[in-house]
C-alpha cells in the first residue's frame, strides 16, 4: 500500500534585522577599533545564540525579544562553536579557538522556569547573575560540541574527547591524532 505524502508547507523568513542591529559591528579597545566578526550560531525553540570573534556569546531570546551577553572572564578569544542544551535547565556550551570550553548555565525569564529550591541559586537568578565556569581546556581550536545522559562530547582539530561531567573526567575517542 502506497503511503501519501504530507503536504510541504513553505515559509518566508525575512532577515534577522533585529538580531543582527542589536550585535555591534566594532568594539573599542582602548584607541583601537575592533570588527566583530559573528562566528557561531545554534538555535532552539527558545533562543538564538551567536558566537563572536571577540569572545562575546549574544543569546537572544525568541519569545521575549531580548538580547544577552555573556563572556569569559578576562578572555578575548574567538568563539568557534557554540551549542544550546536543553536538559533540566538551559546550558549554554562555548569552544573558543585556543581549545577552552565553558558552559554557561542560562538565566530564564520564560514562564514556568527558575523555580529552584536552593536559596543561594534563586537569589543569584533573581539578579540575573551567570558565572561561567571552565570545564575543559584543549591546546587545539574547538570545532564541535554535544551533550546527551551527563556526557559533554568535545571534537577539536587534533581529536575528539567525552567529558563526564560527574566524575569530571576526560576520555579520548580513539589513539590517533587527526591530521
Amino acid at each position: 500500500m502506497a503511503s501519501v505524502a504530507s503536504p510541504v508547507i513553505f515559509k518566508e523568513f525575512c532577515p534577522l534585522y533585529y538580531l543582527l542591529n542589536a550585535i555591534p559591528t566594532k568594539v573599542q579597545k582602548g584607541f583601537r577599533s575592533i570588527v566583530v566578526y559573528l562566528t557561531a550560531l545554534d538555535t532552539n525553540g527558545d533562543y538564538i545564540a551567536v558566537g563572536s570573534s571577540i569572545g562575546m556569546l549574544y543569546l537572544y531570546c525568541r519569545h521575549l525579544n531580548q538580547m544577552k551577553k555573556y563572556n569569559f572572564e578576562g578572555k578575548c578569544e574567538s568563539i568557534t562553536f557554540v551549542k544550546l542544551l536543553s536538559c533540566f535547565d538551559d546550558l549554554v556550551a562555548v569552544g573558543t579557538a585556543s581549545g577552552r570550553v565553558a558552559v554557561f548555565q542560562l538565566v530564564s525569564s520564560l514562564p514556568g522556569r527558575n523555580k529552584q529550591v536552593n536559596l543561594c541559586i534563586w537569589l543569584n537568578f533573581c539578579e540575573g547573575i551567570c558565572n561561567s565556569s571552565l570545564v575543559l581546556e584543549e591546546p587545539s581550536s574547538i570545532v564541535q560540541l554535544d551533550y546527551n545522559q551527563k556526557v559533554l562530547l568535545v571534537s577539536t582539530l587534533q581529536r575528539t574527547l567525552l567529558f563526564y561531567t560527574e566524575e569530571k573526567s576526560v576520555k579520548q575517542v580513539g589513539t590517533q591524532p587527526r591530521k
